[in-house]
Formats: structure tokens, C-alpha cells, sequence
């Protein structure tokens, strides 16, 4: 199928051919039959990537402190990488998109096959999108029209932020597409409005729609003309819909308001506030949040979880819902706010248009009856098959797949021969950045191919086990990214997988103990001669609580899916499994508990070792410090940069160029095995006893009880 896609470095709007969307859970496969191009958002996404890096940093002085941090941390050199290869990813354009429904997944009971629907999809011909950001087309209404709602209720959450009420005066400064059918939503709620932009185009078509309206660019003055319009009381509430850098606009809106008038923000506009200007008034301001609740609500939007209707009357869905109905009464026109009709294929003629003629308006992009649901994509010819050499399938592309592990497996002699997503689009950057034979959307076609016979999981905790499970009783190595199972029940699975598949390695993603560091770490302590004592403190980062990673069912914890890192360490280290686990987290007044614990672990030789996992402290500090303790000595790690020794003859520091976990060596090794044949990199004893001893941190924090293993 074809996607449009933008490179945030240098600013190309493409139509690529990818693999369709896989469909998952909870979630509508669509064929898309017209979608709408958002003139406001989509035109800053495609000028910020036209813009040079200077431009764009300049755009963006918060992401600018980020990289300077991290910088400062990590080094200049990843830093450096992880921009760019964020830059380098396409981004799919696109979220108003109205089409057929082809599939829908487990959970979906509101939609079937045939339905004509409204989505937030993307501009491509098969988009899959989770049900509560779907919603029916009534009859009455075409595709073209229904293409507006997702972005004409952006207007409505503004509107309802608003609060109108009947025969109240607003403005509404900004006259684009949302501009203007905000115009129309307040008409039909009984308000009178004063509409205000440079484009005289647009400011006859507000008229027509029954608002009063003032040219800026004519020379017309906002304030003077709301006062005249109100007798000089001032407005009851202003509504900007438009994108500007100057602060200005929000003076003049505050200026026109009357005393306790309210001021929602839409669009982008400069937010230096003048106190004076909301004091004296106390006027009420409120940014508005896309379409509504719901919107980057994790549990609503990808776990189909809705709100009470009589708590929270206007989701984002039922918002989509009565935009709809809004149409097939003649309360909303948006027939009227077309100007430009393109077919998918002259998508970057169409953002030209948006960048390059003031009076583009609403550009609609139109798509073939028919849609190829391309499973797969061959980006490479496939090499020749060589003794020793695995065959690779990765299934996941998202950033570990992408910043870590496929750049790391290009180095070494293993054949590249799939990488599969969900996201088709994800698949098929990732192939052709690291010369893969094939994109694909299901995983399955990987474990179906009888010359693949190693596969790399990097996907949600969650499937970890089960593809884990998978793959094994397909014949295929398998390595798995953190953690290997999030329960017991999940690990015994494995455990019985393995144990049926005896020839099969199994890995899980312990890169640190392949460090030059930890290397030279353990090599230093060889000869000692009485149990060690380590201390791993990971400034972790704050993640917010709504992250799936919190997720007890998808995520498992941050103890779990990544604690287990430094467990494994410090086990490597020791070169003794985990005896013993006691831990303690934190107690009330933070939002999670659990990523601010400390874990002391017994080993079977006598070590002791604590992991200090906080996510409670600054980015500029070191995220990972390592000490350990034994015979008159100590050796320190920061962040896997600096080595340094004390009371070691011969031995004082050890330093590398730039910050190495050992993820590069790792995958070479892990390789290296598969293809020459051996015992297993990680015996699976050792990675079920550090899978137990999270298991045991998460009982002993909870319990407050010490854990034998």
C-alpha cells in the first residue's frame, strides 16, 4: 500500500510503498477514501523540516537543553546519533482520515466490515486505528465532508472549553479551518461572533457564515473593533485559532475581554502574559487539548477503556460523534472549505500548495477504490546463503530495534532476511536504513520461513514469553530484549519451551556484562580472595505514571522490565547466582512507588550487592555509577565511560571514547555462538534465577519480607 511520509531532516514529503498496518486488539482496519490535510498543523511539521538544524533547534530550545544533558551524561558521539536517527525516521502525515472498514480486531464489538467511518488515521491507503478513535459516518454525509470531523473537533473541545452560553458575544482570532468552523459551532450555539484574520478570502467566507469580522491586515484594530461591537464592555470570551510566534495576540484578546471573560487557546501564539492584562479583569485562560478527554489517555485511546457517559459527557469519540451529526443536519458546512483536490500520489504537490499559496484552505487528498493489503515489501535482493552464517529475523521496529539492536547485527555476519512491525511504515524505514531483505506487518511469516533459524524479539513486555514460546517451537534461536517473562506462570512457559527445544539458544537482552568495562571489571578481581560488595546506583529517570511501562499487564514495572539489568550485573560480577532478596521502596506523597526502591541481594558465595533504582533524581546527573568493594580494594564505573581503580597494583583508570554497555559486543557474541555452535552465551539457569530475583524484589517491597530463591 502507499503511505505519505515526511524526513524531519530535510524536510521530503514521500509516497512510499510499505507493508499495510497489522491489526491488533481493540483496533479497525480501514481503506481510507479521503483524508483531509490539516493547512495549520501539517504545514509547521513539513516547514520545521524544511528549516536547517539551526532552525530547528531554535524551534525547539527545550529539546535543546534535553541534548545538551545528555550530551553531558552519555557523551557527544550517541548524542549526536540519536538525533540525527530521529531526524532520519519518516513521519507519517496525517490525522483526518474517513474510509471502509475492512477487519476488526478481538474487543470490537461497535464496528464491522463495510462501516463507513471517521478515524485519526494517517494519509495511507489502509490505516489501523484503536476503536475510540473511530466513529460511524451517517448516511447523509460523504467521505469528503466526513474527513473535516477529526479536525473540526479540535474547534468543538475549544468551544466547550469556552463555555457558551446563549446570546454571548466571542471572538475568534484565526480563520483557518478550525478558525472557521469554530465560527459556525458558536453560530449554532445561539452566540454572536466577531471574527478576526489577514486573509480577506477567509474573512468573506466567515461572513457568510453570519460572524462580523475585522481585517488585520487592512489595517483593522481587534481591540477597537470589539469595543465599538460590545458598547464597550468587552467580549465575553475570546477563542485563538491562530498560529503565530508574536505575543500579541493573547494582549489584544485579554484587551477585548470583559471583566471574568475567558480566553481558550487553540492554536500556537506566543505566551509571554502581561499580568496586568488578566489581573485587573480576572480573566480566565485555558489551553485546549486536542479533541478532547480522552486524548494521550494510554487506557482510552490503545486499551479501548471508555468514561462514564454521565461523568464525562464529551469524549474525544462522542466529540467525533457530534461533529457528524452536525454535518448531516446542515449545522456545519465544510463543503464550502475545500480548495484543493489532489490524489495520493501528488501528496507533496499538495503540501507545496498548503506552503506556497495563501489561499489554500482545505486540501483533500482522494485514493483508488482499491487497495493492495501488502503483507510484505522486499527492500533488498536476498543474499546467498553462507555455512555459519545465521539467518536473522528481528520482529519489532521500534527505537531499541532501531538506535541499538540492528545497527549493532549490520556488523556482524549474520544475513538480515526480515524485520516485522505492526506498523508497516516502522518495518520498512528500518529494512531499507539497515539493508534488510524484507519488511512484513506479521511476525508469523519470519517464524514460517524455514531458512531463518535465529529471530530477535524487541516488543512489549508483554509478548515476551509467548514469542519467546514461539519461536522456540518454530526451530529458531531466540534472543529476547528485558525482561524474559513478567511472571512466574510466563517463565515456566518458557522453561517447558526450552526444555522441548534442547538444541534452541535462548538470550535475553543482558548487554552490560559484555561491557569493556565490566570485562576489565571482572578481570581485575579474578584472583580475589573473599566475597564482594556492590553497590549499582541507576538514576533511572521520571516516566510518567500513565506510561504503559507502568502497566502491570503490559509493562510489568520498571523493577521488572528493567530492574532485572542490574540484577544480572551484579550476578555476573559475583559470578554467583541470587540467594536472597530484601527490598524496600518508597512510601506515600509520589505517584508510583515502585521506580524508587533499593534491593539487597545474597549471593550463594557470600557477596552482597544493592541496586539503588530511583527515578526521582536530575538528568544532568550520571545515570548509572557502579561500585564494588573486595580485598582492600574498590573499582568504580560511571556510566560505563570511566573505570577507575583504587589500591589495584598496575592498575588506576580505564576509559573509553564514548559510553559503551556493551550492546555492540553482545550481539556479535550471541551471533558468533549461533552460527558456530556452543553452549549458550547466558546458561538459562542463570537468566531464570535474575527473572526470579525481580520476581522477589516486587514481593519483598510489597511485603516487607526477605525472599529466598
Amino acid at each position: 500500500m502507499k503511505q505519505v511520509l515526511q524526513n524531519l531532516r530535510n524536510g521530503e514529503t514521500i509516497v512510499e510503498e510499505v507493508p499495510a498496518p497489522g491489526l491488533g486488539g481493540g483496533s479497525v482496519l480501514i481503506q481510507t477514501r479521503a483524508s483531509l490535510i490539516s493547512a495549520g498543523s501539517e504545514r509547521m511539521l513539513v516547514e520545521f523540516g524544511k528549516g536547517s538544524l539551526i532552525a530547528k533547534a531554535r524551534s525547539q530550545p527545550e529539546k535543546v537543553r534535553q541534548v545538551l544533558d545528555k550530551i553531558k551524561t552519555d557523551g557527544l558521539m550517541p548524542t549526536l546519533e540519536a538525533v540525527f536517527s530521529k531526524l532520519d525516521e519518516p513521519l507519517p502525515l496525517g490525522y483526518c482520515n474517513a474510509g471502509v472498514v475492512l477487519e476488526v480486531g478481538p474487543g470490537v464489538a461497535e464496528f464491522k466490515p463495510g462501516d463507513r467511518v471517521i478515524s485519526n488515521g494517517s494519509h495511507a491507503e489502509i490505516v489501523c486505528v484503536p476503536k475510540n478513535l473511530c466513529a460511524k459516518i451517517p448516511d447523509d454525509v460523504t467521505d469528503e465532508q466526513a474527513a473535516f470531523t477529526v479536525l473540526a473537533s479540535i474547534g468543538l473541545q475549544g468551544v466547550r472549553l469556552l463555555n457558551p452560553t446563549l446570546g454571548e458575544k466571542f471572538v475568534v482570532y484565526g480563520l483557518g479551518l478550525i478558525g472557521l468552523i469554530t465560527v459556525q459551532l458558536l453560530r449554532a450555539s445561539g452566540c454572536e461572533v466577531l471574527g478576526v484574520d489577514v486573509n480577506a478570502d477567509r474573512l468573506k467566507l466567515a461572513e457568510g457564515y453570519g460572524a462580523k469580522v475585522v481585517n488585520a491586515a487592512a489595517g483593522g484594530d481587534p481591540v477597537t473593533a470589539a469595543g465599538a461591537w460590545t458598547d464597550g464592555k468587552g467580549v465575553d470570551g475570546v477563542l485563538i485559532t491562530a498560529a503565530a510566534k508574536t505575543d500579541e495576540i493573547m494582549h489584544a484578546s485579554a484587551q477585548m475581554c470583559r471583566k471574568r471573560g475567558r480566553i481558550v487557546l487553540v492554536g500556537v501564539v506566543g505566551l509571554n502574559l502581561r499580568r496586568d492584562d488578566f489581573y485587573e479583569k480576572e480573566i480566565s485562560f485555558q489551553v485546549s487539548c486536542s479533541y478532547g478527554p480522552g486524548r494521550y489517555d494510554e487506557k482510552y485511546e490503545q486499551g479501548g477503556q471508555d468514561y462514564p457517559f454521565g461523568f464525562v459527557r464529551w469524549t474525544e469519540r462522542r466529540n467525533f460523534q457530534a461533529i457528524l451529526d452536525s454535518m448531516r443536519t446542515g449545522r456545519l458546512n465544510v463543503g464550502d472549505l475545500v480548495t484543493h483536490r489532489f490524489d495520493l500520489s501528488e501528496a507533496a504537490s499538495a503540501y507545496d500548495a498548503i506552503i506556497s499559496d495563501s489561499r489554500t484552505l482545505g486540501v483533500i487528498l482522494t485514493y483508488p477504490v482499491e487497495a493492495e493489503r501488502t503483507t510484505s515489501v522486499t527492500v533488498t535482493q536476498p543474499a546467498a546463503a553462507e555455512a555459519g552464517h545465521p539467518v536473522v529475523g528481528v520482529i519489532g521496529a521500534g527505537s531499541f530495534s532501531k538506535m541499538v539492536m540492528m545497527p549493532s547485527l549490520r556488523k556482524t555476519s549474520a544475513r538480515l532476511a526480515y524485520v516485522a512491525d505492526i506498523n508497516g511504515a516502522a518495518a520498512q524505514y528500518a529494512a531499507k536504513k539497515f539493508a534488510v531483505e524484507k519488511a512484513v506487518n506479521d511476525y508469523k511469516q519470519i517464524l514460517d520461513d524455514p531458512d531463518v533459524n535465529t529471530v530477535l524479539i524487541a516488543v512489549g513486555h508483554n509478548l515476551h514469553a509467548r514469542f519467546v514460546c514461539e519461536t522456540l517451537s518454530a526451530g529458531k534461536h531466540c534472543y529476547v530484549e528485558k525482561p524474559l517473562a513478567m511472571n512466574e506462570a510466563e517463565l515456566a512457559e518458557v522453561r517447558a519451551a526450552s526444555a522441548a527445544a534442547p538444541d534452541r539458544h535462548v538470550m535475553v537482552g543482558f548487554n552490560r556484562r559484555f561491557s569493556p568495562h565490566i570485562v576489565k571489571m571482572t578481570e581485575l578481581l579474578s584472583g580475589r580472595g573473599e566475597p564482594l560488595c556492590m553497590n549499582m546506583t541507576v538514576n533511572a529517570g521520571i516516566i510518567p505514571p500513565e506510561h504503559w511501562v507502568h502497566d502491570p499487564v503490559r509493562g510489568g514495572g520498571r523493577i521488572i522490565g528493567e530492574g532485572c539489568h542490574f540484577i544480572d550485573l551484579l550476578a555476573f560480577i559475583a559470578g554467583s547466582n541470587v540467594r536472597s532478596v530484601a527490598a524496600m521502596m518508597v512510601g506515600e506523597g509520589v505517584a508510583v512507588h515502585e521506580d524508587k526502591m533499593s534491593i539487597v541481594l545474597g549471593f550463594e558465595d557470600g557477596s552482597v550487592g544493592t541496586v539503588n533504582y530511583f527515578a526521582n533524581g536530575s538528568k544532568k546527573y550520571p545515570k548509572e555509577t557502579l561500585e564494588v568493594f573486595s580485598d582492600g580494594r574498590v573499582l568504580r564505573l560511571d556510566n560505563f565511560r570511566r573505570l577507575t581503580g583504587y589500591g589495584f597494583k598496575g592498575f588506576r583508570k580505564f576509559k573509553t571514547s564514548r559510553q559503551d554497555k556493551g550492546h555492540a559486543a553482545e550481539f556479535a557474541a550471541f551471533i558468533e555462538r549461533v552460527g558456530s555452535g556452543g553452549q549458550p552465551l547466558i546458561p538459562l539457569e542463570q537468566l531464570e534465577n535474575v527473572t526470579l530475583a525481580s520476581f522477589a524484589a516486587m514481593e519483598s517491597a510489597r511485603t516487607g519480607k526477605t525472599i529466598q530463591l
